[in-house]
């Protein structure tokens, strides 16, 4: 009976807006996050993350996506979760023809043009 109540809880947090993706996909993420101007008074902005997502795990309102931005000499991963307030929206900008592992940890190792390579 708890195990149902949980689902229900679960049910009502999903979000249906996101688009399908996929590992080896390009994306574009958009968070909210507050700052304080110049009189202290908190201001909402939006910051836009743009990579390619390397790894998607977790189900339900846990689930998250890993997305590596190549900047040079190294690389930025930032991890997001999918069902989470603070996301305001995922633009989905490419897709891969084919991608042949469920993870892509080995982009870690490559950079500049070769990191866009799957």
């Amino acid at each position: 009976m708890i195990k149902q109540q949980i689902a229900a809880v679960e049910k009502a947090q999903l979000r249906t807006d996101l688009p399908e993706i996929r590992i080896g996909d390009t994306v574009e993420v958009h968070t909210k996050w507050t700052q304080l101007d110049a009189e202290g008074k908190p201001v909402e902005r939006i910051a836009i993350f743009t990579g390619i997502v390397i790894a998607r795990k977790g189900r339900g309102t846990g689930q998250t996506i890993t997305v590596r931005k190549g900047a040079k000499p190294e690389g930025i991963e930032k991890v997001f979760p999918l069902h989470s307030p603070s996301l305001v929206k995922i633009v989905l900008k490419s897709r891969p023809s084919r991608v042949r592992r469920a993870k892509l940890y080995y982009l870690r190792g490559r950079l500049g043009k070769r990191a866009k390579k799957i």
